[in-house]
């Protein structure tokens, strides 16, 4: 029975969509176009008018009926030229040539209405099924009316098979239709899916840039500050300083080199864009905590390690455990005003346990610090199924404390 109008609507969208091209959405030549415009309009013809011309030689029949039958056969193809400009008209007009096709023909063996049963294909898939439903079901009924007041011996048997020929032409052109409809929701979800995945690679390498930059840049402030001040009091202490920033920046940009290595693109013959040949740098371990913890010394913070996890913990999770030090110490470092800190990395049950602590000034919970830093340690919690969670340390500084569930080094 006919469907809503919401349906038709939905269908419509569809079909536009899978008109880009045979495939359901791919764009498509204008010869391909041309084709499948043509083709159901070919295909009728031959097969409607040659068989009829026979039929009406055969039954010698040069009257009105005869000459009729075949301009009826000329005339359905016809029409089927705007029948994907104009499905719905088309369609009811072409039930109703159908209609006379069959009264007309109903004495002799004809041909059957082939022009039909495209244009009704493609008015489905074209969103015109209310059209569709109610024009077959109307012209039959008022076929078969017909056929009792003018007084043809309609048989059952022909009676069955038409029905159940328009039946299967029907089934037919929905299951087209949902058919289309299903693949183009799968390229929906496809491209919603890409779509998401490319805003994460984005985080991701958000999260990565602030991480180094952050840490990297606030240790050169800090060391180019005490160049400065010490320049002319303490001229050694001012090279150290000069020295630790020469360390920071090369260290800073050696991985944002290896960063922007990723977001090289792929030439035309497929190969890699590689215009210097930088060998990447490995991603942060662990292992690197010493020159970390060494580096925020040499501004005069007092720093306590105690790291227990060993060097068999899985990639990521050491990535992750080394990010959140990092950033906790860089925020120390510029707002915290401390003078000691004591980072813990080990374990606790089943997880990973990473806490920062510091006797400085701590936050203030009365306005939302949750800036891009602790934003970028959250989501690395969160990433591998961990939490993190930000409070205040017994010194009364602040408490960094970040727990991620153990996994195999496999992972």
């Amino acid at each position: 029975m006919p469907s809503s109008d919401q349906s038709s609507r939905s269908a419509s969208a569809m079909a536009d969509a899978m008109m880009k091209g045979p495939g359901f959405g791919f764009p498509v030549s204008r010869r391909s176009a041309l084709l499948r415009r043509w083709l159901p309009v070919v295909v009728s013809l031959l097969v409607q008018v040659p068989i009829t011309v026979i039929s009406v030689i055969r039954a010698n029949d040069f009257g009105l009926p005869g000459v009729a039958l075949i301009l009826l056969s000329v005339l359905g193809p016809a029409l089927l030229i705007w029948a994907r400009d104009y499905p719905g008209p088309i369609i009811a007009s072409l039930s109703a040539l159908g209609a006379a096709d069959f009264l007309l023909g109903y004495s002799e063996i004809s041909p059957p209405y082939l022009a039909l049963a495209f244009a009704i294909v493609i008015a489905v898939s074209r969103g015109a099924r209310t059209w569709t439903w109610i024009s077959l079901i109307v012209v039959w009924e008022a076929t078969l009316l017909a056929a009792l007041l003018v007084g043809i011996a309609l048989e059952p048997p022909r009676i069955v098979v038409t029905t159940l020929g328009l039946l299967l032409v029907l089934g037919f052109a929905e299951s087209y239709r949902r058919r289309g409809e299903h693949f183009v929701q799968f390229q929906q979800a496809f491209a919603d899916r890409r779509e998401a995945e490319l805003r994460a690679e984005r985080v991701r390498i958000a999260r990565e840039l602030h991480d180094v930059l952050a840490h990297s840049l606030s240790q050169i402030n800090v060391q180019a500050g005490v160049g400065l001040h010490l320049m002319h009091k303490q001229p050694e202490q001012a090279e150290a300083a000069l020295a630790s920033i020469k360390s920071s920046s090369k260290e800073a940009l050696d991985e944002v080199r290896s960063l922007l290595g990723m977001l090289r693109t792929e030439g035309s013959d497929g190969a890699t864009v590689d215009d210097d040949a930088v060998p990447p740098v490995p991603e942060p371990d662990l292992s690197r905590l010493t020159s970390l913890v060494d580096s925020v010394r040499s501004q005069g913070l007092e720093v306590l390690l105690a790291c227990e996890v060993t060097p068999e913990t899985p990639t990521a999770v050491q990535l992750a455990l080394y990010r959140i030090v990092q950033e906790s110490l860089t925020n120390i470092v510029r707002h915290a005003k401390a003078t000691a800190v004591s980072v813990s990395v080990g374990y606790d049950g089943g997880d990973y346990l990473v806490t920062i602590a510091d006797n400085g000034v701590g936050f203030d919970n009365s306005v939302d610090n949750e800036g891009r830093g602790l934003l970028g340690m959250r989501e690395r919690a969160d990433l591998l199924g961990g939490t993190l969670h930000v409070g205040e340390s017994t010194a009364g500084g602040a408490l960094v404390t970040a727990r991620i569930p153990r996994r195999p080094a496999s992972t």
